[in-house]
Order: structure tokens, then sequence, then C-alpha cells
């Protein structure tokens, strides 16, 4: 069962505008980080020494664990619901995602109350810490860091005392609590063989929706994994189609990017575009589970030319189909 149709079945799924003060407060108004190529985040702990985080636009709120209520036909990963202020939120144990047991688990006090694909839910965790703010060329992607399985970790990045933080995959933690959604019928683009859409994400959850997506439209794509990658790519294709005097939308009708990469954003890399003369008449489509007004905004400020919230198959079709044809 998805997160969109397990919280279909709850009383309410409106979502929350409220916060707990402090830490959040400002959180709408940060759209000074557009094209810094920084972020913020919430550090946190699971009650082990290793320390975790979550980027601040995901998080809407801090509050104290409550009692978690079980109901019929709740997906494997979920603990059950809370009720927050009237609203109704799933509620998942991040230690248990990290392979954590016995204490760890018993000592989850904290709940992070998380948007994430314009669904709220919560994550119960030790404690929180505070909000610090990196450079994304500072962070590497887990990959590089490890040879074997990654988990749950998208992305490290080093603290000035030289602590590691691991930064969370949010779309991976909840492919694996609720299952991925199922890509249904979209329409075929006529001639789309002949078009292509070059994309950059770092998820590999969502590259595979996207790429789905994409063979259901009959559309060639090509990929990048985070937005130094995309960009190195992008140059290349732009300084082969300038050598043979061809014309760079004829190679690529629409760059489709995340918002949050390691190494270089999505809002730096739509700057580089946007800047190069090279890619004028080619389209910037942001898709990004990071859907509050401030990230549109923040989108807007560096060019993006449409902000498409993730994972909305309907939306996302909707939104190429006219960029193609």
């Amino acid at each position: 069962m998805s997160i969109a149709e397990y919280q279909s079945q709850l009383v309410d799924n409106t979502l929350l505008s409220q916060s707990t003060g402090g830490l959040f407060d400002t959180v709408d108004a940060r759209t000074s980080l557009a094209g810094s190529n920084k972020m913020e985040i919430l550090l946190f702990s699971l009650g082990t020494p290793e320390t975790f985080g979550i980027n601040v636009f995901k998080v809407k709120e801090v509050c104290r664990a409550m009692a978690i209520t079980k109901t019929p036909n709740m997906p494997t990963g979920v603990d059950g619901i809370v009720s927050l202020r009237g609203h109704i939120l799933p509620v998942l144990t991040l230690a248990k995602f990290m392979g954590f047991d016995g204490t760890t688990l018993s000592n989850q006090s904290t709940m992070m109350v998380a948007e994430y694909s314009r669904h709220i839910l919560g994550f119960l965790v030790h404690d929180v810490d505070r909000i610090i703010r990196v450079d994304w060329d500072k962070v590497r992607p887990a990959e590089d860091m490890f040879s074997g399985n990654k988990d749950m970790i998208t992305a490290i990045t080093e603290l000035p005392d030289g602590k590691l933080v691991s930064i969370l995959d949010v779309e991976q933690i909840l492919s694996c609590a609720f299952g991925e959604d199922v890509v249904g019928s979209v329409d075929k683009i006529e001639n789309g063989h002949e078009l292509c859409i070059f994309f950059v994400d770092d998820s590999a959850v969502a590259r595979k929706k996207i790429t789905e997506v994409l063979d259901k439209m009959g559309v060639k794509n090509l990929q990048a994994n985070n937005g130094l990658e995309g960009w190195e790519r992008l140059k290349g294709l732009a300084d082969a189609a300038q050598s043979s005097g061809m014309s760079l939308h004829d190679q690529i009708q629409v760059v489709l990017v995340d918002a949050e990469m390691p190494v270089m954003d999505g809002y730096v890399l739509t700057q580089h575009i946007k800047a190069d003369k090279r890619f004028d008449g080619i389209p910037v489509v942001m898709h990004s589970s990071l859907s509050s007004d401030a990230n549109r905004d923040m989108g807007k400020r560096v060019g993006v030319d449409y902000y498409v919230p993730k994972f909305d198959v309907a939306i996302l079709s909707n939104t190429l189909r006219p960029l193609l044809t």
C-alpha cells in the first residue's frame, strides 16, 4: 500500500500549517538560499553515537512523541497513527529503518513532523540537536563513501569538529515502508522516439520512476545523478552540438531537475543553464519533493520555468507533454 493510498484512508489528510515555533519560524522565508548552493539540515540522533540529518524544508515541526494508535491494513513499516491538533498522521520509527533494535527502538521520544511530496507523516527519533547550514559541494553522495548497500542514507557531510552527518534518503525510506507507487497508464506522444528529456536526480527511486514515466510516454532520456554531473554532461552536449553546427534544442527538448542534490543542487544547475545562451528555448522543469511555496519561489528566482511536486505521474506527464509537442 502506497503512502497516498494509506493516507487517503485516514480521517484528515490536511497539510499542517502550524509550527511549534523556535527552529522553524522562518523556514518559508529562507528563499535567500536559492542559487547559493547551500542547504540547511536539522541534526538529530537515534540514541546511538551517529549523527543524522534531514533537509529543514522537509520538516514542518518537532514535538514530543505521543500515543500511537494501530489501525487495520497498516503498511509493514508504519507503527501506527497519531492525532496532532486534529490532524491524523502515519508514524514511522526511523531507528527501525536504520537497522537498530532493542533498547534503541524503545528510546525514541521525539517526533519530527515531515512533509514529503505533499504528504505529512511523523518520524520518531531520540532527540533533535540544531540546524546547520552547509555547502552542497561539501555534501558527498553516499555511493562515493560506501562500496556496498548505502541503505537509507543519500549523502554524507562533515561538521567543523570532524563529526560525520548521514543525510536521510527519505524517498528510499518511504519506498521501503509503503512500497512504490505504481505508474499507471500514460498516453504516448506522437514521434516521441525523436524527442529527449535530460533529467537529473540523486535518488535511485526517483530515477526509476521518472524513467518509467518517460518510457510510457515513448520519449528518450539522458540522466545524471547530481547537479555537477548533470552540468558537465549538458556542457558536453552543448559543445558537441556547437562544433557540429547543430541546434542543441534538436537533441534535448526539456531539462528536468531535482531541487536538493549533493555537490551541486538543482537551483545552481538551473542558474548555469539559464546563463548559457546555447540552452535558450529549452525549458527547465524542477521536480521536487519540496512542495512548499518557499521552494517554488526559490525555483522562480533562479529561472525555473515549471515546478512539479513529486511524485504525481499525471502532473508530471501533463507538464512535460506540451513542452514536447
